[in-house]
């Protein structure tokens, strides 16, 4: 069942055909199989990039799409629905963009981002650590200034694109203690000294390699720093509240996708001499499932169109990646009930689904401190 869409634009619904074309003549038939066999696509990146949706929310005069957030979340809830590792991999590729289209360079720019919106260069957003994780102002990775540029040295853990990225936007420790010392450098990761170890072995999301990614000695010039030396914290979090709108539209595009399947088996599933979808018990659930879909769709947008008016948006974008992913986890965990034990097998896809969602509610920022971000929002606590 088709998604009814509020668009702002007639150019914004041929897109998002555009979008739900690919999405099921090109991503959805992929899906089962690459995540069996942990195969990642990076042609359909491509094949993303070829078709202007790499770039959707960045301007048009360095290869974007100069589309609203509120447009470019839609096309990735839709992808997310016919395959969350394409979904997510489009988000943090754009998350992966954000520092040098808001805070790079005019000449940065007009370099780095045709390459990187066109489809040319796929992206990965290098901030995590092994042992600062939620608390980012703790990072270790030191990146060290001379004449000619800065050597960088250290790890980065639980990085999506990790070894499969051509560049990182990496934040690293350029002065002193603290979220002042840190800054934003763009790497390509053809740079010597740039490795990354082999994927990590995870419940879900075997298409998306998430891998450390390591830097040796890495040389980069003086023109790789985005933004101010020392303002790499604050161009972090700014980057943040638009990820985390797009990991709550991926989340809504999965949960879509488990209510899909969860309504289809039950028309078709036949007990008592009738299909289960009418027995009331079972319709309930499936009303409560679409119920918390729908609002949060809704929650997401809201967030969007006060972040594409200029408005503050961040604690709006925490309670979307809040209730979106926790949303996503409920909605496929009953999507696996109403499918009973056909549900725990591999047969039918909502047990991946049910692997998938609990990431979701852990990556670019776990739900605890979505909750910490909102309550700091309330209360006027620091």
């Amino acid at each position: 069942m088709a998604v009814e869409r509020t668009l702002p634009t007639s150019e914004a619904r041929d897109l998002l055909e555009l979008v739900r074309d690919l999405a099921d003549k090109e991503v959805a038939p992929r899906a089962a199989e690459g995540e069996e066999n942990a195969a990642f696509p990076r042609d359909l990146f491509a094949l993303l990039g070829r078709s202007g949706l790499l770039g959707l929310p960045y301007p048009s005069a360095y290869g974007g799409g100069d589309q609203p957030y509120e447009v470019y979340l839609q096309a990735v809830e839709e992808l997310a629905s016919a395959w969350l590792a394409v979904g997510l991999g489009l988000s943090v590729h754009t998350l992966s963009c954000y520092p040098v289209a808001a805070f790079g360079s005019e000449e940065q720019k007009a370099r780095l981002l045709p390459d990187m919106l066109g489809g040319d260069l796929l992206g990965a957003y290098c901030l995590s650590e092994a042992h600062s994780g939620s608390d980012a102002a703790a990072l270790s990775t030191r990146a060290r200034a001379d004449a000619s540029g800065y050597t960088v040295d250290g790890s980065k853990s639980w990085i999506t694109h990790g070894g499969r990225a051509d560049f990182y936007t990496l934040f690293a420790r350029t002065g002193g203690p603290g979220a002042s010392g840190i800054s934003c450098l763009y790497v390509p990761a053809s740079t010597g000294g740039v490795a990354a170890d082999a994927p990590e072995h995870k419940m879900g999301m075997s298409a998306s390699p998430t891998a450390v990614v390591r830097f040796d000695g890495a040389r980069v010039g003086a023109d790789a720093l985005v933004g101010e030396e020392g303002s790499g914290f604050s161009i972090a979090l700014s980057a943040l509240d638009s990820g985390r709108l797009g990991i709550a539209a991926c989340a809504v595009g999965l949960a879509q996708a488990a209510l899909e399947a969860a309504v289809d088996y039950a028309n078709e599933r036949h007990q008592f001499g009738r299909p289960i979808a009418e027995h009331q018990g079972l319709s309930f659930m499936l009303a409560d499932m679409a119920t918390k879909v729908e609002a949060a769709r809704e929650l997401y947008l809201a967030a969007a169109r006060r972040r594409d008016a200029g408005r503050p948006f961040g604690t709006q974008a925490a309670m979307a990646k809040l209730f979106a992913t926790d949303t996503a986890m409920q909605v496929a965990t009953d999507a696996v009930q109403v499918h009973g034990g056909y549900g725990y097998t591999r047969d039918f896809p909502v047990e991946r689904y049910m692997r998938e969602a609990k990431v979701l509610q852990i990556v670019e920022g776990t739900n605890q401190i979505q909750r910490m971000v909102i309550g700091r929002a309330l209360t006027g606590a620091r």
